[in-house]
Formats: C-alpha cells, sequence, structure tokens
C-alpha cells in the first residue's frame, strides 16, 4: 500500500521542476539515464535465464515507467543521512523502489555480451557488499546536471549499457552489464526524480523532469 501511494505521488507530481538544486542526495528516488543508447537504468520481476538466475537489470528507452525508478541510499562503507549530498568518491546502494532489491553485481556473466551480469538481490532492500557503487564524477559533489560514472566495488567494473537487446519477455530493452572500463556507454545522468533536501518531505523536496 505504502509503495503503491508512492508511485502515486511520483507520477502525479513529476512534472514540477526543482529549482535551484544542483546536487544529488542521499534519500533521493531518481531514474538513471545513459545519453548514448537513449536509455533508463531499469528492473522488473523477471529472472535471467542463465548466470546467477537473480532479477534482471536492463535498459529501457520508455521514460515513464515506475520500475526504472531508484532509491539513493547508504552503504555500510559509507553512512549519509536522508538529504545529505553525495560527493565523488561517495560510494552508495541504489535499491529498486518496485521491488526493493538492491542494484547488485558478482562474477557471473551477462547473457547476452558475456561481460559482467549486473542483478537486483536481496529481500527488503537487504544485501551484501556487491551491491555497493562508488560514484565517479568530476569535482567535489554529485551535480544532477553532470554525467556520473558508477564503480562496482568488489570488482571494479563499471555500470554500463551494451549494443545487445533482449527478445520476450523484454523485447526491445538494452543489456545492462559491467564493463571492464569507462566510457560513454557506462555514463549516467539523473533525470526524473524526487530530490531530498531535508527530513521533511513535504516541505523540503524538489521534483524534476527534463522532457
Amino acid at each position: 500500500m505504502k509503495l503503491s501511494c508512492l508511485y502515486i505521488y511520483i507520477t502525479c507530481l513529476m512534472g514540477v521542476y526543482g529549482r535551484g538544486m544542483q546536487e544529488v542526495t542521499c534519500g533521493s528516488v531518481i531514474k538513471l539515464y545513459n545519453s548514448y543508447y537513449k536509455v533508463r537504468l531499469h528492473s522488473h520481476d523477471v529472472k535471467y535465464g542463465s548466470g546467477s538466475g537473480q532479477q534482471s537489470v536492463t535498459g529501457t528507452p520508455q521514460q515513464d515507467d515506475h520500475n526504472s525508478n531508484w532509491l539513493i541510499k547508504r552503504s555500510p562503507k559509507n553512512n549519509c543521512s536522508r538529504g545529505d549530498p553525495l560527493s565523488c568518491g561517495q560510494v552508495i546502494r541504489l535499491e529498486h523502489l518496485a521491488t526493493r532489491r538492491n542494484l547488485h553485481s558478482h562474477h557471473f556473466s551477462s547473457p547476452l555480451s558475456d561481460q559482467q551480469e549486473i542483478s537486483a538481490f536481496g529481500e527488503g532492500g537487504e544485501g551484501d557488499t556487491g551491491d555497493d557503487w562508488m560514484v565517479i564524477c568530476d569535482g567535489d559533489s554529485w551535480d544532477r546536471h553532470e554525467q556520473v560514472m558508477l564503480r562496482h566495488v568488489d570488482t571494479d567494473v563499471y555500470l554500463g549499457v551494451t549494443s545487445q537487446t533482449y527478445g520476450r519477455p523484454i523485447h526491445g530493452q538494452s543489456e545492462i552489464a559491467g564493463l571492464n572500463r569507462g566510457g560513454t556507454q557506462s555514463k549516467w545522468q539523473v533525470m526524473e526524480g524526487v530530490y531530498i533536501t531535508s527530513s521533511k518531505l513535504s516541505t523540503n523536496e524538489y521534483l524534476h523532469d527534463e522532457f
């Protein structure tokens, strides 16, 4: 019930532009966009048929799919409080809002390109060190108008998109994989989202839609 209400809240208000706020913050709900392949980071309750068999993570060209919402939260390696700006080099976790599984990687091959598999893992937001990602960016903090990379702490791969696309049941969605090198395929920008600026959600949040 709470998640359903949050989906409705985000969907109804996402068109409001958050003026005056530049930094991405802990506790925000975001969509991540790769401009090279023009897809948003996405997941759903569809398991991989190979590799780990965990929940699949893909890239979707659809802007308004609620399965592309991710909650930025603290990692045990780097604590952050709700509304704190995120620093370049900070370690975070991304929780898939709909299924409450964390963005994850490990030493399994990705199903299409044979690179490193990216999955959604855990239950109720709980996971392990394979859920930890370091924010790679220029400057002091993660600016929501700039592209960043996310490097997997355990294995040193970069969250990226490949040129491969899936067939059914997720036809046309792009493969997301761990890439050995950073580059245009592994650069992400925050787009639509709810950006938290303090612990008081009702009065101190900015909602943003690039399109």
